[in-house]
């Protein structure tokens, strides 16, 4: 009984932890479908007294919010696929081609780690503007395409990838590019994961930089649009919640659904690294 006592106070301190941090979001959702009003209440209910899904209809017919989640979704997914197969290369290369100046190369990416995001936003608006590039979608993508955060994870994963195993893949008449996608992609896919939940969820929660590079209202992202209702039915808060629901739901399905296996590219990663 005494060994058992702060193991349930262990479990109990996390239980609750897990349901402070867990409580604004259950509130969320319940004053979601709330009548109007009724979340302003004091004391706040907890759960709606007669429950609606008007304020969900509300955002996608009268708002029009559907086209904002479009824009999200495409943003999100590109963004992700892209930046797997940029950083995949990379990371891949420094991590086991050899060419001259690979480790110079790689020490000064890794300086760019200590620099602000901030700091780079307005050259690369200049960039993109230059290019003609301001209020697109490409412009919105391309800061998530490449990261030297996404590079390091790769190659720190793929320097456990046995050199024996390349050279003889090499001998058997195989080019670099037949060994990327056939051998190496398999054997880093966990890291892989991994990667597209960061990058996913960067690119799906981003306000700053879409607020800057998009100027077309029928192109914003979720988080921007959703700034702009706050702003026009600031009193509306079953609305405001309604919206934060939508623009939470799909990153936290899309966790719950990849845990494990972001979970492991995490834990091997750090291990191999």
């Amino acid at each position: 009984m005494k060994r058992a006592l702060p193991t349930l106070l262990l479990h109990g301190v996390l239980v609750a932890g897990a349901l402070l941090t867990l409580a604004p979001l259950l509130w969320m959702v319940s004053a979601s479908f709330m009548p109007d009003g009724e979340a302003n209440t004091f004391p706040p209910r907890l759960l709606p007294s007669a429950p609606t899904v008007r304020h969900y209809l509300d955002l996608f017919l009268r708002l029009d919010l559907g086209r904002q989640f479009a824009n999200s979704t495409l943003v999100a997914v590109l963004s992700t696929l892209i930046s797997l197969i940029v950083n995949s290369m990379a990371g891949y290369a420094f991590a086991k081609l050899r060419f001259g100046g690979r480790e110079r190369t790689f020490r000064l990416l890794l300086v760019a780690l200590v620099i602000p995001a901030q700091v780079c936003m307005l050259p690369l608006f200049l960039e993109l503007k230059a290019m003609g590039l301001v209020n697109t979608y490409a412009g919105a993508i391309i800061p998530f395409m490449a990261g030297v955060f996404g590079i390091f994870m790769i190659r720190q994963y793929a320097l456990s990838l046995p050199d024996e195993l390349l050279d003889a893949a090499r001998v058997d008449g195989a080019g670099e590019f037949r060994i990327y996608w056939a051998i190496v992609l398999p054997v880093i896919r966990p890291i892989l994961v991994t990667l597209a939940v960061f990058v996913f969820l960067s690119a799906w929660n981003d306000f700053m930089w879409p607020l800057i590079v998009l100027s077309d209202e029928a192109k914003y992202t979720l988080p921007v649009a959703l700034a702009g209702l706050s702003s026009e039915h600031v009193q509306d808060t079953e609305l405001m919640m309604a919206g934060s629901v939508v623009t939470v739901l799909p990153v936290v399905l899309l966790f719950l659904l990849l845990q494990r296996a972001y979970l492991r590219g995490v834990m091997m990663g750090s291990v191999k690294g």
